[in-house]
């Protein structure tokens, strides 16, 4: 096993099979309460226990998120759930709040994480956290490859550095204007994203900004794949991906570009070719991406102004959810249009490859002309056996 840690978000219990399976190390998820991620499908307890079971059966860790800021009613009952996530098998808590980190450290066998939101970028934050008793540092996301290198060699706990997602135009998301605009505490769960709303740039009465153009406030997406060989040599003891409330499709595509190109480096000490991944990751990503801070202050380059350039895909079609070896039959969970007699492209844990499909058939057997209904349950034949999470594209 890799001995960088690869950790995932997952926004329901399926996503973080899939993440797992797709290649993390680890995932990261929200419970039902203390979460940044209200919105997000957000776990129970009972899912909580199925997805540590089926994690740690992997090898694999569980990470819950309480990093909301505490107001003085959040204190209620924290400690009795934190005792829940760890009889659930919880692995490790991420926050924010000093108050939740020492009852983890001091009542639970948990790892206790410093979050980002605590916009941790010199040692001697780390080393007053060190003290504090925590296992590990995520690192504000403003800072660069040299600055991560100071912190690290500095550091006496774990380093987490985020590599892959969303990146918010306030420091270490510590955002306002949600608040301000909706009465939508970014910083207590509920972003409304306001920076990524259209704007209009008027004065006195006119408008200045081109017809159907806007002025944003957005960051681009983070893609680090160019810099995952420095964030290894230096060190990094975890590679943290972002995005909870993203697709099924989105996770296993880009944790799976991560994993290949984590374990090229660790077993050749290279990397032949960059574009490959960069490739992939492009099937799932439906906004711009940019290096973010890691290789310098942002520019306007690594903004985003216009969001007509962020096209969803369409390429992603459907989920395998079984097999018949007898029959030789794929029933799958269709997500996008195709048609019968078309080569799709198979993208599993094992591996990329084509596939010719012939006739479809929906759940009652009747032959389809297209599969144009999102969700519908259909089956086709296929002689190369496929499994339960397998990803369907078009090619």
């Amino acid at each position: 096993m890799s001995k960088y840690e690869l950790l995932a978000p997952a926004g329901d219990l399926e996503k973080l099979k899939v993440a797992i399976l797709y290649g993390a190390n680890a995932v990261f998820i929200g419970g039902l309460r203390f979460s940044l991620r209200s919105r997000a499908s957000n776990f129970t307890i009972e899912d909580i226990k199925e997805g540590c079971c089926f994690a740690h059966k992997h090898k694999a860790k569980i990470h819950v998120t309480c990093n909301i800021v505490m107001h003085e009613a959040d204190t209620d009952e924290i400690l009795e759930y934190l005792k829940a996530l760890e009889d659930a098998g919880v692995d490790c808590i991420i926050a924010s709040s000093i108050y939740i980190l020492k009852l983890v450290i001091e009542h639970t066998h948990m790892e206790a994480h410093v979050s980002t939101q605590e916009s941790i970028a010199n040692p001697e934050a780390i080393d007053f956290f060190y003290k504090l008793g925590v296992n590990r540092v995520v690192l504000a996301r403003e800072l660069s490859l040299d600055e991560i290198e100071v912190c690290k060699k500095n550091s006496k706990v774990d380093i987490e550095a985020f590599i892959h997602g969303g990146m918010c135009v306030s420091f270490s998301g510590r955002c306002m204007l949600s608040n301000n605009m909706t009465n939508r505490d970014a910083n207590r769960g509920g972003c409304a994203h306001s920076c990524r709303w259209n704007y209009d740039l008027v004065k006195d009465g006119i408008t200045y900004n081109p017809k159907g153009d806007y002025f944003a406030m957005s960051s681009k997406d983070l893609c680090a794949i160019k810099a995952i060989p420095r964030l290894m040599d230096i060190g990094v003891d975890s590679f943290k991906i972002e995005g909870r409330m993203k697709s099924l499709h989105y996770i296993a595509t880009v944790v799976n570009a991560y994993r290949r190109i984590i374990d090229e480096y660790e077993e050749t000490g290279k990397v032949i070719d960059y574009n490959v991944y960069i490739k992939q990751i492009e099937k799932a990503e439906n906004r711009l991406t940019s290096t973010g801070f890691l290789f310098g202050d942002t520019t306007i380059h690594e903004q985003l102004y216009d969001l007509n350039l962020t096209v969803p895909t369409k390429d992603f079609i459907g989920i395998v959810r079984g097999y018949d070896e007898n029959t030789h039959m794929v029933y799958i969970e269709q997500r996008n249009y195709f048609l019968p007699n078309t080569t799709i492209e198979v993208f599993s844990p094992r591996g990329t490859f084509n596939l010719d499909i012939k006739e479809i058939f929906d759940e009652d057997g009747n032959s389809v002309d297209a599969a144009r209904h999102p969700l519908q349950k259909l089956h086709f034949k296929s002689d190369i056996p496929l499994s339960e999470f397998d990803l369907l594209r078009l090619v």
